[in-house]
Parts: structure tokens; sequence; C-alpha cells
């Protein structure tokens, strides 16, 4: 693995029911080995926490929006235009835009249900390959090669982040995260 050096730009918030279950949440992320982290977010009311890996992630408190979402209540990339990238992915994973605000553009797939895609103002630059990323797979039956071709019509570019010969496609999206176009499923 090679070592974290800059905060993810893709993390995981957790969705929580109640004050009560939040701190559930967090003692029992902490008692798997997870730490407190301090990014700088101030007096907010959810808890920033890292991963033995380091990898960063939100207990939120309770929050409507994300109620009936599961455990994860999103999937969040720090981005520096989050319309125009929230635009791309919304185009590649075919889920309209449910929230639009400066600060942060979300997404939800048609059915209501699972976690949101969503897009968060960020200043800070790219540093090095995402520790996380996102996979996309094709429906089964579609052509491979087709659907990445159409990806990347759409503003993607190929990466190489060292994967050698995969049946999988690495690309970037515009602001340059890797993703994967998976073979159909």
């Amino acid at each position: 693995m090679v070592p974290k050096a800059a905060k993810n730009r893709v993390h995981l918030d957790l969705a929580s029911t109640s004050p009560e279950h939040q701190a559930a949440l967090v003692e029992r992320a902490l008692g798997l080995g997870a730490r407190r982290r301090d990014l700088g977010q101030g007096d907010v009311p959810w808890v920033v926490l890292a991963d033995p890996e380091g990898n960063e992630f939100c207990v939120l408190e309770p929050r409507a929006v994300y109620a009936g979402s599961g455990a994860v209540a999103a999937i969040v990339v720090d981005s520096g235009e989050p319309a125009r990238l929230a635009g791309f992915w919304s185009v590649l994973v075919g889920w309209p835009v449910y929230s639009a605000e400066e600060v942060i553009v979300g997404l939800r797939a048609p059915s209501g249900r699972g976690p949101r895609l969503e897009f968060l103002r960020s200043a800070e630059d790219k540093v090095g390959k995402n520790r996380l990323h996102l996979d996309v797979a094709p429906a089964a039956g579609e052509d491979h090669a087709a659907a990445v071709a159409q990806v990347i019509a759409a503003g993607a570019v190929r990466a190489d982040i060292g994967q050698g010969d995969t049946p999988w496609a690495v690309l970037a999206d515009p602001e340059g995260n890797e993703f994967c176009v998976l073979t159909p499923r």
C-alpha cells in the first residue's frame, strides 16, 4: 500500500438515526481501531474518524435526507467544481442531481435507495493516487469497449496507476479521480 500523503479525496459518510445511535457508531468504530481525526472541521455535529489505515470517514448526526439510505449515507468526493463533476458522474451512472448547492452537489439513484454520491467543494489539490475509488459496471450483455469509449467521450481519460494488464479499464474523471469500468455484470 502506498503511504498516505494527504486527506483522502473520497470518503464515506455513515448514517445515524438518533444521537444515541451516532454515539454508538462512533464507539463501535473506535473499538474496531478507528481514531478521531481533526481535519480543521471545527465544531460540527458530525464526527470525523479515520480507519486503522488512516482513511477518513464521518459519522453523521441524524439527517432526514439520509433516512432510509442504509448504513452508508453518502460517498463523498472532494471537488474543485462540484456542479461540473456531478454532471459528469450523473451521465456516467445515470443518477439525477437531487440537491445542488454552491458547496455540495448530490446524486441519487432513481430507485431512491442506497447511498448518495456527493461532490463537496474543496480547494485542496489532488495528491497522488486516490486510496479509495469508485467502480462502475456496464450491464450484462453490454460491450465493454463501447462502454469505455462512451465514458471517454463524456470526459474521462485513461489512467495508468500500475494496474498492468486487467480485464477492466482504469480511467480518471475530469478532476483526475481514478475509477474503474469493470467488465459487464
